[in-house]
């Protein structure tokens, strides 16, 4: 019998590019979706006059959504990947659709809800499927490049927000995305993920995929045919010795991460208004163009420097960037701003760290459960952010919302400086 060839050492081939835009083009629709909410809400907060708790609610909906990546995570595990990624952006495209029809700040709220959840399968199973399937050379690399197009994603709610006057039109535009994602995978037909299977003790079907996708020279590695069936993932597997470590820092960077971007992000407009910035649209401009240069700058340092140099120094920039703007008070405009888009460059760098970075922290066993829980962890972040960002403004002014938002990055800082492992295969494999 002729020797097959693991797949997992194959070169980039088709099936793999095709799985690689099925994620990528979700991870734009989930970046447009959660960037159009400010401005969307901003403008329907003048119109129909509803108060900052609110704007803070339905700008944080999507966010408490995602919050269901634990659940999402484990089914992902417990059941497989392909077709809750060939099912999830039919229901994103009418949750979406249905937000044109309402005026109710509750329904809107529980679309948002709907629409969070959506996105949880996309960052947990689309991110677990991709890893599986790639070639281990080319794994990381495109795994980082995700970001990006999240990136692209956020920047053209941006502008399509500045361009676009009807909140509900705003909302609704998710829909366009998510229908063209929903029908390319069912065109690509996203093939089941052979990792998953031959740890739930079907290696022949897993094999045959791969032959399926790849051709016939290619196979399972020898020690897949022997691996014991995994046992349903459990949350509290979590918390075991082996993996509390990975679960501690992962919560703790990606939550801390996620209440100072989201928290910034999303509702920019108000806060530039707040800090007196005469020309909000180009600074809003400046500051989304901040968010893809930071990415791209990301792409090209990541993979150099070792997962915990690159997540403590990006932290540590941008916490000093919010205490020098919450304490520099006096200083001019174009002094804050370019304070603000340094801000903004090394926050959005951090970001790469969300995929490949949590990834890395579990095995395959816990890997869609693990990924799971620590982005429920981040979307509490995200909502609390999203939600207390424009009562505080409101309340006690923008530069004690900057300090909130730098005491909870630095707190972040902390507890991964203290436990943050190393997992850059490339250095591992040295150390080992």
């Amino acid at each position: 019998m002729r020797k097959l060839k693991n797949f997992k050492l194959a070169p980039f081939l088709k099936v793999h590019a095709l799985i690689y835009w099925a994620v990528v083009l979700g991870q734009f629709t989930c970046g447009y979706t959660l960037g159009i909410a400010g401005t969307a809400f901003d403008l329907a907060q003048t119109e129909l006059g509803f108060s900052s708790a609110w704007l803070g609610l339905l700008g944080a909906g999507a966010l408490i959504g995602l919050a269901g990546s634990l659940v999402m995570g484990n089914l992902a595990d417990r059941f497989g990947r392909k077709q809750m990624l060939m099912g999830n952006m039919y229901l994103f495209t009418i949750l979406a659709l249905l937000q044109f029809f309402t005026t109710s700040p509750m329904l809107l709220f529980l679309l948002r809800i709907g629409l969070g959840l959506m996105m949880a399968i996309d960052y947990t199973v689309g991110n677990a499927l991709l890893i599986e399937w790639l070639p281990k050379e080319h794994g990381t690399q495109k795994q980082t490049n995700l970001l990006l197009y999240w990136a692209y994603g956020f920047a053209l709610s941006f502008i399509l927000g500045s361009v676009l006057a009807d909140w509900r039109l705003l909302l609704a535009s998710s829909a366009v995305f998510s229908l063209i994602t929903a029908l390319f995978r069912t065109v690509v037909k996203i093939p089941a993920s052979p990792a998953w299977l031959a740890s739930h003790g079907k290696p022949k079907r897993a094999q045959r995929v791969v032959q399926k996708r790849m051709g016939k020279k290619w196979g399972l590695p020898k020690q897949w045919f022997h691996v014991k069936q995994a046992e349903a993932a459990s949350w509290r597997l979590l918390f075991s010795k082996q993996y509390r470590r990975g679960t501690l820092v992962g919560s703790a960077f990606y939550a801390t991460q996620a209440f100072a971007f989201f928290g910034v992000s999303i509702f920019l407009p108000v806060l530039l208004k707040s800090l007196g910035v005469a020309n909000a649209f180009l600074s809003g401009s400046l500051y989304n163009l901040a968010l893809i240069g930071g990415t791209v700058l990301g792409l090209v340092t990541f993979n150099r420097l070792g997962r915990r140099v690159f997540l403590i120094t990006t932290f540590g920039v941008s916490t000093g960037c919010l205490f020098l703007m919450t304490f520099g008070r006096q200083m001019s405009n174009p002094l804050l701003l370019t304070i603000f888009i340094i801000f903004a460059v090394t926050l959005s760098a951090s970001l790469l760290l969300d995929y490949t970075y949590t990834t890395e922290l579990f095995d395959i066993k816990v890997r869609a459960t693990g990924v799971g829980f620590v982005i429920t962890m981040s979307r509490f972040g995200a909502a609390a952010g999203t939600f207390v960002l424009p009562v505080i403004i409101e309340v006690a002014g923008p530069y004690v919302t900057m300090l909130v938002c730098g005491v909870v990055l630095l707190l972040g800082t902390v507890i991964c400086a203290w436990l943050a492992p190393e997992t850059n295969p490339k250095l591992t494999s040295v150390k080992a």
